[in-house]
Parts: structure tokens; C-alpha cells; sequence
């Protein structure tokens, strides 16, 4: 699939660090013909008001919490952006982090497991009844977190896990929220446990080893699923039903309306 002519080129990547990077999801939308705009708000930028340019928003993980709005005003400023994006029928995707802000503006809650449990490294997820429209079976995915979600009554649950439950879920027609990561490319991953190697000792944690060594294995299936998602993430687009809907309408009002000079319009007829 490629941009479709006359539809916006641009998609909005919304990242939590300086160094953070798109990774596989970025790769296979620009492979797709379409133009990423890194925006970081922790550092200062500015989340774009008008969203006509913009043909879908991704928003990526980082350490820090969905519930920091107090102390970082780069996620106060994407809690109160999200909904603007969502409403306005813009396909919205948040990963990891980015599925804990729109669970947050949707009114559910994030935070730690009750055991002090975080899933790093690899965990198999099931998709629910529902779920299997976008999830062929089982499958498993990588992991870095340490806070998991609460979705409240209006999302739909997409897939299940054991440890965290609320693994994926879609929001109406347009917004879709992933616990996982199916972005990270092997060299991420190399940087991550390296980085966070603390955090591979807390309870649910997998070994470096495991992170790296298992990648040839797990990962294939996750391209490929990511890869066929993107498409239909994008066709979601709730913009172009509205748009199509008005030209129907307004067609249909144009067929119907009485001609000039009739006894229905208030229309002169045209000068002979």
C-alpha cells in the first residue's frame, strides 16, 4: 500500500526522549510513501492544533508514567491533545506509553501490577472474540513496562495476557492502544537492556539474554503482523467517511433541488 493520491502524506510520531526512535513502525510507514514528524513535547514541541495535514498519529513509550501530568508538562500537554486527535476521527495508535495516555484520556487508570511484577522480554498474548478481527491466534510479543492499564467500559479488549491483562484495545472506529511493542527492532532492544538493566532484575523480568537471543524466533510473526495492522490502521480514518458523507448529501441536495424560476425556488430563472 502507498499514499493514496490527494490524501495527507504526513504522520505525527510522538516520542518521550531525546534519542527515542520510530523503530520498525516508522521503517514501514515510510516505506509506505508517507513523511514522519517527530514531535517530543518532554522537550519543548509543539503538538500541532490543526490535523488536516496529518494522515495518523503514533505516540511511543518511555520511562516515565501516563500519570506524570503533574511534574512533566510534555504528557499533560499529549493527555490534553489526545482527545482533540481521536474526536476528530484521526487514526491514532499509542504504544506501550502511548496506550496508557489514551486509556488515561478515556478515563481509565495505569499503574503497577499489585505484586510488583513488570513485563520485560517476551509474553504471549491471546486475542479476545473480538479481537480475532485484527489478531489471527496467539501471539508473542516484547515487552518493556512496568505499569499496565485499566481500560474503562467503551474500549473494546483486543487481546489478553496473563501477568498484565489489558494487552490491546480499540477506542471507536479510529484509536487503537497496545501494551506491547511491536516497533522494536533488535538493535532497540541491544540499547534498552543495556540502558535499563536494572530493570531486569525486578520480578517478571527476563534476562539479557533472553531479550536478544530469542529475537530471531518471536520477531518474524510480529513484522509481519505489524506490517498488515498499518494498513488497515490507516483505511480507519473516520475523516474520509465524513467527508464522502457530506459530498452524498450534498449531491443528493443538488439532484433534488426545485430549478431556477420554479414555483419552489427563490431563485430568479437565468437571464436569456
Amino acid at each position: 500500500m502507498t499514499v493514496p493520491a490527494g490524501k495527507p502524506k504526513k504522520i505525527a510520531i510522538v516520542v518521550h526522549q531525546e534519542h527515542s526512535r520510530p523503530g520498525r513502525v516508522g521503517a514501514l510507514l515510510e516505506k509506505r510513501g508517507y513523511q514522519l514528524e517527530r514531535l517530543c513535547p518532554n522537550l519543548g514541541c509543539q503538538l500541532p492544533e490543526d490535523m488536516s495535514d496529518y494522515a495518523g498519529v503514533v505516540i511511543f513509550g518511555g520511562p516515565m508514567s501516563a500519570n506524570d501530568c503533574e511534574t512533566l508538562a510534555g504528557i499533560k500537554c499529549e493527555l490534553d491533545w489526545i482527545p482533540k486527535v481521536v474526536d476528530a476521527g484521526v487514526p491514532f495508535l499509542g504504544l506501550c506509553l502511548g496506550a496508557q495516555l489514551l486509556t488515561r484520556t478515556l478515563g481509565g487508570t495505569v499503574g503497577p501490577h499489585p505484586e510488583g511484577h513488570i513485563e520485560a522480554g517476551y509474553v504471549r498474548i491471546e486475542p479476545t472474540e473480538p479481537g480475532r478481527a485484527w489478531f489471527k491466534g496467539p501471539m508473542t510479543v516484547y515487552q518493556f513496562h512496568r505499569e499496565g492499564m485499566d481500560i474503562p467500559a467503551c474500549c473494546e479488549r483486543l487481546a489478553v495476557g496473563e501477568t498484565y491483562p489489558n494487552q490491546a484495545f480499540r477506542y471507536g472506529d479510529n484509536a487503537f492502544g497496545f501494551q506491547f511493542h511491536p516497533e522494536v527492532t533488535l538493535e532497540m532492544k541491544e540499547i534498552w537492556t543495556f540502558k535499563a538493566a536494572h530493570r531486569l532484575v525486578m520480578p517478571g523480568a527476563q534476562p539479557r539474554g533472553v531479550h536478544l537471543s530469542m529475537h530471531p524466533i518471536y520477531d518474524p510473526p510480529v513484522g509481519r503482523w505489524i506490517d498488515g495492522f498499518l494498513d488497515r490502521w490507516i483505511d480507519t480514518d473516520r475523516r474520509v467517511a465524513k467527508s464522502s458523507s457530506s459530498s452524498r448529501r450534498a449531491a443528493s441536495s443538488a439532484r433534488h433541488a426545485p430549478a431556477p424560476g420554479s414555483p419552489l425556488s427563490d431563485s430568479p430563472p437565468p437571464a436569456e
